[in-house]
């Protein structure tokens, strides 16, 4: 009984020892999951991705490779905020530093009024004490402003003398910027001058050697030239520059590029400076220097806004008179030519004085020669821009003061008589005035000579020239779309345009046809015109039809290229389909190969029968709508 009583004791005992260790193994293991889990969610919040977390019982391991102390020491701190940091072992290795690419090592000297500033990154090994006092004794009695940051890398290859290099051109720009890498140095700086930047860049250069890449950026103000010049000359011994000045780069390759224009091979200076007379200077020299290419030589001399040209001995009058003109027209208005033409030969023909007006028959009006001012010339213009129209007058002529008073009065009365004609010309000259031309006007010839005659006087020698042409007459009225398409016929006749073998190309003999074709639909205007193209039947349908509608393309085409609005034309080609005569001989193959001009007339109404019935209900609708009579509305119908 007792034995029983002690086993039954001893038992108990045995379960709770049991129990109680199961308990502890499985509170352990929790503990265990809890710190891991606790820890690694602290380390995630402070972005420590490179730490990880181990645990054994109460103990919590920290490890991984950390990039420096710094970030162990956080990785260490976050753990401690969750656990306490007795129970925190430290297993974290540091990153060898010595594996870490080194910085870009770099220093920016900056020299100004203020002093010298030294910014940038450089090695722990240079002496930067040192450094201070080499630039000290460089540029003394001057402030120094020192921002360096250092780091604990090896020297780079170079470093020291590009670094010396530096610090000796230091002293030698008062306002610069000079940028130190290994190996190479880069200088920012102004000078006081153009010479003194040829100076300093050749002693930098010097100075540099081998050892050190230098890159170089002087700027020097451009210096006040006056007066602002440029001198062109072309004759026998060729194109050249005996002076030139530009305000600009980009306005010195303009001037260089009209020189190179008119037959300058070789390189020359041009000076960059301040003092153009105005920003078109390189435009206005350009001009010049392709007005002295047009006349075949010469020379061109600008001093500021006054411009001499001096033409070579032989130039042509007319030559001579055209450029100038055009040259007087196209410059600024801030410049002021003169131009000479040298005295010809004693045995070469006078030549005579004149102005001359053209009218083309699209409407486009040159004036052109010599009149006696530049307000005559302005005057004359603006009259020719209000007869025939702003965009239609180009005005060439150049002033020449030597010229009779009542130039001007001949000038304007020329151009009035110009605009009584639909095309022609007006030569104005000391001793006479002719008017040529064509008008549409039967009474044009006595109408001019009237006018003349009262703006120039009865004893003004005067020679009128005009032909009357019916097509230009508004008063027989332009033709009807159907006289048109009759008079083309008429045209051609017994002719046929006419193509080379098997292609679209019109054939040199139907010039005169086109030609004529074209001055009557000039006339006509604009009409439905189909140009219609047929071949024979040789060949494919589909390779005909093609080439049809090619022919009667070009056809349109040679029409164009005369003058003609062809925006209302259709063009078809029928290839095979509408022969006028048979395709088993010759001359009706010949005769299918052709081209068609006619009219597009309107498709025929569609008309409906009309019963008696219907005009009955007609009639009675007239009348309850407009109370007219049912008697009247029936003799209506009739």
């Amino acid at each position: 009984m007792r034995l029983s009583s002690l086993f039954i004791l001893i038992s108990a005992f045995a379960a709770a020892a049991v129990f109680s260790l199961g308990v502890a193994w499985v509170a352990a293991g929790a503990i265990e999951e809890i710190s891991a889990k606790d820890v690694r969610t602290e380390l995630d919040r402070d972005a420590l991705i490179w730490a990880d977390v181990d645990t054994d019982g109460l103990h919590v391991f920290l490890i991984g490779t950390a990039p420096n102390e710094a970030a162990r020491f956080q990785a260490l701190s976050a753990a401690g905020r969750v656990v306490d940091t007795a129970r925190v072992i430290d297993q974290i290795d540091i990153y060898d530093t010595n594996k870490i690419a080194p910085p870009r090592f770099s220093i920016e000297l900056l020299r100004n009024d203020a002093g010298v500033s030294l910014i940038g990154l450089l090695p722990t090994a240079t002496n930067r004490e040192q450094l201070m006092q080499d630039i000290a004794r460089a540029v003394p009695d001057t402030p120094l402003s020192d921002f360096l940051e250092v780091a604990d890398y090896p020297v780079p290859e170079g470093w020291d003398d590009a670094l010396d290099y530096a610090v000796s051109i230091l002293e030698v720009l008062d306002r610069s910027k000079i940028s130190i890498e290994a190996g190479s140095v880069t200088v920012k700086g102004a000078v006081a001058n153009e010479d003194t930047r040829r100076k300093v860049e050749a002693d930098l250069a010097r100075r540099a050697g081998d050892d050190v890449r230098l890159a170089l950026e002087l700027t020097a103000p451009r210096p006040v030239i006056s007066p602002y010049t440029l001198r062109f000359i072309s004759d026998a011994e060729g194109a050249r520059f005996d002076a030139c000045t530009a305000p600009t780069k980009d306005a010195r390759a303009q001037i260089f590029s009209a020189a190179a224009d008119a037959g300058l091979e070789d390189k020359v200076q041009c000076r960059l400076g301040l003092g153009a007379p105005t920003s078109q200077w390189s435009d206005a020299a350009a001009l010049g220097i392709e007005a002295i290419s047009e006349m075949g030589g010469g020379t061109i001399t600008f001093a500021d806004a006054d411009v001499a040209l001096f033409a070579l001995q032989g130039t042509e009058q007319a030559v001579f008179d055209r450029v100038v003109g055009e040259l007087e027209n196209d410059l600024p208005e801030v410049f002021v030519l003169e131009a000479t033409l040298p005295e010809p030969p004693s045995d070469a023909p006078e030549e005579i004085a004149e102005f001359t007006a053209t009218r083309s028959p699209e409407g486009n009006v040159q004036l052109r020669g010599r009149i006696n001012s530049t307000i005559a010339r302005q005057t004359a213009d603006s009259f020719a821009r209000a007869a025939f129209g702003s965009t239609a007058v180009r005005t060439t002529a150049r002033v020449d003061d030597t010229l009779p008073a009542d130039w001007s009065n001949r000038v304007l009365a020329g151009i009035e008589a110009l605009s009584q004609l639909s095309n022609g010309a007006v030569i104005v000259t000391e001793d006479a005035l002719s008017v040529t031309g064509n008008t549409g006007n039967q009474d044009a010839g006595s109408e001019i000579s009237g006018l003349l005659a009262d703006k120039l006087g009865e004893s003004e020698d005067f020679e009128i020239a005009v032909t009357y042409q019916e097509k230009l007459d508004p008063a027989l009225g332009i033709p009807t779309p159907e006289e048109c398409e009759a008079m083309i016929v008429e045209i051609i006749g017994d002719r046929k345009i006419t193509f080379e073998p098997g292609s679209a190309t019109l054939d040199l003999a139907t010039r005169d046809i086109m030609d004529e074709i074209a001055e009557l639909l000039q006339l006509c205007g604009d009409i439905p015109l189909v140009i219609a193209g047929h071949t024979d039947s040789q060949g494919r349908e589909s390779m005909n039809q093609q080439l049809s509608q090619e022919r009667a393309q070009a056809v349109v085409n040679a029409l164009r290229q005369r003058r003609v609005l062809t925006a209302s034309y259709e063009v078809i080609g029928y290839g095979e389909e509408q022969p006028i005569a048979s395709n088993d001989t010759e001359a009706g193959r010949e005769a299918n190969r052709r081209i068609e001009f006619k009219l597009r007339r309107p498709e025929p109404v569609e008309e409906t029968e009309t019963t008696l019935e219907s005009v009955e209900q007609s009639a009675s609708t007239d009348e309850t709508e407009n109370g007219e009579d049912a008697e009247g509305s029936s003799d209506e119908q009739d």
